[in-house]
């Protein structure tokens, strides 16, 4: 079973919707301070993303775990 291209990045959308709201909030708890949480958050949910997309479609290359 391979998933396709739109399905990764769907994947990639949510998760990082998700994943960004816990950074954000583990920011705001170390610095006390939402507007460094917002950009802590604002920068990591692009890099991240990224590399998300990336890493789903090198693993959608290999059999591994899959029956």
């Amino acid at each position: 079973m391979n998933e396709n291209k739109t399905r990764s990045v769907g994947k990639s959308i949510s998760w990082r919707i998700l994943a960004s709201c816990d950074t954000m909030l583990i920011s705001y708890v170390i610095t006390r301070s939402f507007k460094i949480a917002a950009a802590i958050g604002s920068i990591e949910v692009l890099t991240k993303m990224v590399l998300y997309y990336f890493h789903e479609r090198a693993w959608n290359k290999f059999a591994f775990g899959r029956n």
